[in-house]
């Protein structure tokens, strides 16, 4: 799988020391919760974001390469993914989602591999 899946593309707006923990995340259809923790780490960037009430207040990981848009006047992240395809994303693993390359490959798979981007 390629590293892009956990990279920000250059036109994201990703600037380094931006702290997005607190940012609000908006799916292709609308509001889906706010960024709880992020990395910019190279390959292996990416957003986890606590959902609150819409999905009973579970957390997602997304990889930064479906981060399409960073506005920090706005406090706000772009996703070019759907409510639904988020919503069915793998559980996310509090404990060891850094340490676990099957779980990321498990998770970029599912965002990379069952489903396009939606623009």
């Amino acid at each position: 799988m390629s590293a892009q899946v956990w990279n920000y593309h250059e036109t994201a707006g990703r600037f380094d020391g931006v702290d997005l923990v607190g940012y609000r995340v908006e799916a292709t259809d609308g509001h889906i919760g706010k960024v709880d923790r992020h990395s910019a780490e190279v390959d292996s960037s990416y957003v986890v974001v606590d959902t609150g009430a819409w999905i009973f207040g579970r957390q997602v990981l997304l990889p930064a390469g479906t981060v399409t848009r960073i506005d920090t006047e706005a406090q706000k992240v772009w996703v070019d993914r759907t409510k639904d395809q988020i919503k069915d994303s793998p559980e996310f693993q509090p404990e060891t989602h850094t340490e676990d390359p099957d779980y990321f490959n498990l998770v970029g798979g599912y965002y990379f591999g069952g489903y396009p981007p939606v623009r």
